[in-house]
Formats: structure tokens, sequence, C-alpha cells
């Protein structure tokens, strides 16, 4: 099936990048979908995003999602929480009435990472800090590195990181312009930019001159050539907020509504993926060994009543000595049994727990820093963004990654090894746990509360 960008899943050709780099390309995608409206008022959540549209591609339902995205992060340049919180929240107030929360709009996510907790409100943080009961620890952890990670993947130390998503970068430049640059209260330490649509990672690939671009499948939504946005594969509604599945303890309900989001820089070696693996390697690695799909296929439906388990994964590695990326992943990133949330919303067993909100970059591994580690040269990745309940609860999800099985169960792999998923052809340059607050305490959370 031949989906066009009207259904945001093909690309089109010959666009110059200009002034604007090579984001701007992206822009050549005029025809944009339609956008549902968003609801009024706004959700208590400001990690959700409304007006997503559906389409469906092999039978799959796919969402659509925002065409430009951006992180930015940064440092408090200031002591005066209070007229900070004020400014802060005025800005995004503003920002609210002139854009609708949709992809047609501007959707708008500000986390708040531990150095912002421990160095500003210490104190309250220690009183009214979520707990993990699962894991017996706080909600909101120190990033780590993985086993798969290369050693020098660096930890950040941010105070904060906003995510800003939209079909219109003038929209994401207001915003950053009215956030970091009229206001006087952070120090903006990187900004990551990046884009999401099919046929967009071979088109921006090819204009900025990346190895391996003409290797990418024409329509592609990912730089590695399958679909990613299911609806099946993202949390549904507010699955992964810290109250909704009961694992964590929130002091006062300071925090209900709000999640945990971890946020990293990955590199893809697009030439030893397409060079060095047939297309059957490549949908067994992504997915499951000994799974058949015709040549060419790139969304693979993946229903919650054919999923795998640990024993599966274990089986499929004794027999083919492998893993999936994505049959790994279900082991940990799956409802277990029935849930029914504080809501009264009904979770079947197999659900998706996190939801993404990744998205392909050429930054490398940034569009810009403040220490110079800014762009060296165009190189395909991604900046992945997850919301997940708890920082263990996203630990746990990407261990199985490295065959670290939720049952318990090793599998015995070196790092990157062959057969251990996907990992061979990434590298993780950089890593953060934040805590998105709900709506209501989002600007400088803590801070209106007597020390």
């Amino acid at each position: 099936m031949r989906l066009t960008r009207r259904q945001a899943l093909a690309g089109t050709a010959g666009a110059i990048a200009g002034a604007a780099g090579i984001y701007a390309l992206a822009d050549g995608h005029a025809d944009l979908p339609a956008r549902p409206p968003a609801t009024s008022p706004l959700p208590p959540e400001q990690h959700l995003l409304e007006g997503v549209q559906i389409i469906t591609d092999n039978g799959v339902e796919i969402l659509v999602p925002p065409l430009h995205h951006e992180v930015v992060t940064a440092t408090l340049a200031t002591d005066d929480l209070g007229a900070a919180r004020h400014g802060l929240e005025s800005v995004l107030a503003e920002l609210e009435a002139r854009y609708p929360t949709t992809p047609a709009g501007l959707g708008i996510t500000v986390a708040w990472g531990l150095p912002y907790f421990r160095r500003h409100v210490p104190t309250r943080w220690a009183r009214l800090q979520p707990t993990d009961l699962r894991a017996q620890k706080p909600a909101l952890l120190d990033a780590v590195r993985f086993s798969s990670d290369p050693e020098d993947t660096e930890l950040e130390q941010n105070d904060v990181a906003v995510l800003l998503r939209s079909d219109s970068r003038q929209a994401i430049a207001t915003a950053e312009k009215m956030l970091f640059d009229d206001l006087d209260i952070f120090t903006k330490t990187t900004i990551r930019r990046g884009f999401a649509g099919g046929g967009l990672p071979r088109r921006l690939a090819l204009a900025a001159g990346v190895p391996g671009a003409e290797l990418i499948p024409p329509e592609a939504e990912l730089f590695l050539g399958f679909t990613s946005t299911l609806r099946e594969n993202i949390g549904p509604s507010r699955i992964a907020n810290l109250e909704t599945l009961g694992l964590a303890r929130i002091p006062q309900g300071y925090f209900t509504h709000g999640t945990h989001m971890h946020l990293s820089h990955i590199h893809e070696n697009l030439e030893a993926w397409y060079l060095n693996a047939s297309h059957e390697e490549r949908v067994q690695t992504m997915f499951r060994p000994g799974l058949e799909v015709p040549l060419g296929t790139r969304t693979i439906p993946q229903a919650p009543g054919a999923l795998s388990t640990s024993a599966d994964v274990r089986r499929g590695y004794r027999v083919h000595g492998a893993i999936g990326h994505s049959s790994a992943l279900q082991t940990a990133s799956r409802l277990s049994r029935r849930h029914v949330g504080p809501d009264g919303t009904v979770y079947p067993a197999g659900v998706v727990i996190p939801q993404r909100a990744d998205f392909n970059t050429l930054d490398n591994p940034f569009h810009w820093s403040a220490t110079g580690t800014g762009s060296a040269g165009p190189a395909a990745g991604v900046h992945f963004v997850i919301f997940n309940p708890t920082s263990d609860d996203f630990h746990r999800v990407r261990n199985a990654m490295d065959g670290v099985l939720s049952d318990g169960t090793t599998l015995p792999f070196e790092p990157r090894a062959e057969g251990q998923g996907i990992n061979e052809y990434l590298r993780t340059t950089r890593r953060q746990n934040f805590l998105v607050p709900p709506r209501a305490h989002r600007s400088f959370p803590l801070s209106e509360i007597p020390a």
C-alpha cells in the first residue's frame, strides 16, 4: 500500500535546504493530515498530546505524530523561584492560549531533573517525592548506563528539559524564544531537533549526505526502515501516569497526573544495518527470530494476542542464539493482567505501558550545545523520549532489550553482540531521567510550598 503525506507516511522529493537548516526540508510535505481539535479544558496531564490522527497500513492502525520535534535542556539562572515560577507559568499560559495542544498547534511538556529537586527544593522534595512501591525506590532515579551502553555514555545533569512538538517549525521557534530567550530564568545547555513522518528519513538523510542514506526504504518512517508508531505499541490514555497502575506512592497527591520521562540520544549505523544484514535478518533482529514477512513490509502487527513471553524469548535464544528487539521489550513493557485505573479506565492484559515520543534526528549529538559539542556533521539517530510510570519501570524495559528479562533471566550476551536485538547497530551517547509534574505544578514544582 502506498501512503500519501496526507496519511503522513509517504515522502515526496525535491526541496532545498535553506537558512532554516536541514529540518526545513520536512516542510516540503505541505499536505499535512487533518488534525482533530483539542478538548477543553486542558487535561491535568501535560505529557499527553491531543488530536493525533490515526491511519492504517498493512491492516494496522498507526498514530501520526507531529512533523517537528525539539527538546531544550537547561539549568536554572536564578534563585528567585517565586518570580521564576510566575514568569514561566505566564508564558506557558500565553502559549496555550495561542496554540491548541495538538500537532496542528503546539504540545509543551516541562520535565524536571533530580539536580533541580536536590539543589533548589531539597527538603520539600524529601517530603513529597513519589516512591516506587514495587521497586522500593524513589520514582525518579539517576540515569544509569545499561550493559549494552558504551562506557562513555554521558549521564546528564540538567535541571529541566522542555519537549516541544508541532507540525509547525514556527510554533516551536516561538515557544523556544519565549521560554528561553525572553525569560531570564534558564541557561540553555542543549537544543535537540528532529522530525517524524514517512519518507522523511531517506529524504533528509540523502540531502545531508549521511552514509547509507540511499539504502533507507523510500517511504520508511524510521532510519532503520520499519514503522514504530503502531497504536498497539504506544500506551493508551493515562496508563503511564504515576498513579494509574498503583506503582507509585504520591504523598499528598502532589504529583498525581504526572509521569516519568527518559531522554537519550542514540546513533544508528545505517551502513552496517543495511549492508551486513538481509531484509529477513533485519526483520528477525527488530522483531523476533524466525519471523517471516514479505519483502518490503514496513508495518508489522504486534497485537496483544501475539506477544512474546519470557519463555518465548528464552526459547528463541536456545534455538537461534538471538533475541528480537521488540519481542524482548514485550516481556517488560506490557500489562501482565487486566487493570482498572483510579478513573475507572479498564486496561486489558497485554496492553503497552510506556508512551513513546521519540523522533528521528540528524543531530550529532545536538543541534546546539553550550559546550560546543553540537553536530560535528549530520548523522542518523534518534532523540529517544519515553514516558513510564517510574524510573525503575523504564529500567526494567530497557534491561529487557539487553536480554535481562523481567522473570529474572539474564541471557549471556556480550555488550552489543550479534544476536542481541538491534544493539550492535546503536550507540547511546547520553541519558537522563526526569519527572513530569501535572499541569498544575509544571512551573518550578514544590517551590510554592514553604520549606
